[in-house]
């Protein structure tokens, strides 16, 4: 029975833990790869923003052409909205007609 408490004394005596340096430079590990993770994350919030809004036009067109089918005339966008063929005021879309989707200034992509 000593013979296994003093081992187990020896076994305390020699485990250390980490050094300063060890915990220095896992830090910086961890820091190295947050920094390519928050970078990697910024392009795809981006290509998001722009899908979006490429959707955001195609939703457009169709109502404006489901409007036209059904309604007649040329439809503006306070009317798609009124007659129920849009649910809310478009982010990037600020116009519609026949020919063309007006986009909105700063829109990240275009028609």
């Amino acid at each position: 029975m000593r013979r296994t408490i003093d081992r187990l004394q020896a076994a305390r005596r020699e485990d250390r833990g980490f050094t300063l340096i060890e915990l220095l430079i896992v830090i910086i590990i961890l820091g190295i790869l947050a920094a390519i993770v928050v970078f990697s994350v910024r392009g795809i919030t981006d290509r998001g923003d722009e899908s979006a809004c490429k959707t955001e036009i195609r939703t457009v067109e169709t109502a404006y052409e489901a409007a036209v089918a059904q309604n007649g005339g040329t439809p503006t966008l306070a009317t798609l909205i009124a007659d129920g063929f849009l649910r809310d005021t478009p982010e990037y879309v600020t116009g519609v007609n026949a020919t063309t989707v007006t986009m909105a200034a700063g829109a990240p992509c275009a028609p």
